[in-house]
């Protein structure tokens, strides 16, 4: 396959992908059809099966891309100084790059996420940090010896709460770019919702006033 064959390709996926997300949103993914997809798309259904076998198909695979485009970029996180980040308010540099990937599958995750989408998408993540954050060991700064609490519990927080966080900043209309965003949740992610809530400086506050 060559290259403007390629490219073709990614649009005519990336157009599938967008009316799946549009019919999902007006009339719920188990309503619409594989015809109510082409028309959307503008597409014939051979078109369609080239690239899928059903609607089943499409969203898997829309999700499973969406997912290793996470991945790529949890891979590349090495170790930092966070108390040097946080004393200069600074980010964590790959969650600022996972934060603008999300912003690009911005439409797609919301649909997602939301009350149409795909209640299943929650452990499709889960079991995807779990396998390469634990199994494969991707990021080298987390060892599953040195967890305190079981991984499985780990990693239902973990998601869970990153999910939360970036279905709120989409419900919201993503108000706070994506550096900002990826501020938040390097606080909430590397100290806790305890030091985010400022629960530890006020504390600290009291005993110093006593």
């Amino acid at each position: 396959m060559n290259e403007s064959t390629d490219r073709r390709v990614v649009r005519t996926k990336a157009v599938i992908r967008d009316a799946l997300t549009a019919l999902i949103e007006e009339k719920g993914f188990e309503a619409l059809t594989v015809k109510d997809i082409t028309a959307r798309a503008n597409i014939n259904r051979g078109t369609f099966y080239l690239h899928y076998r059903d609607k089943y198909d499409l969203l898997e695979q829309s999700e499973q891309e969406l997912i290793e485009g996470m991945v790529a970029i949890i891979r590349t996180i090495r170790p930092f100084n966070l108390d040097e980040l946080l004393a200069k308010d600074e980010p964590v540099p790959q969650i600022v790059e996972l934060i603008e990937y999300m912003n690009g599958q911005a439409d797609f995750l919301k649909t997602i996420l939301g009350p149409k989408g795909d209640p299943a998408f929650h452990s499709l993540v889960r079991s995807m940090m779990s396998k390469y954050l634990f199994e494969k060991n991707i990021v080298p700064l987390i060892k599953k010896e040195n967890a305190l609490v079981p991984t499985e519990y780990l990693v239902a927080y973990i998601s869970s709460a990153h999910l939360g966080i970036i279905q709120e900043w989409l419900a919201q209309g993503k108000k706070e770019s994506p550096r900002e965003l990826a501020l938040i949740m390097t606080k909430l992610s590397m100290k806790g919702p305890l030091y985010a809530a400022g629960v530890f400086q006020a504390m600290k506050k009291a005993t110093d006033g006593t």
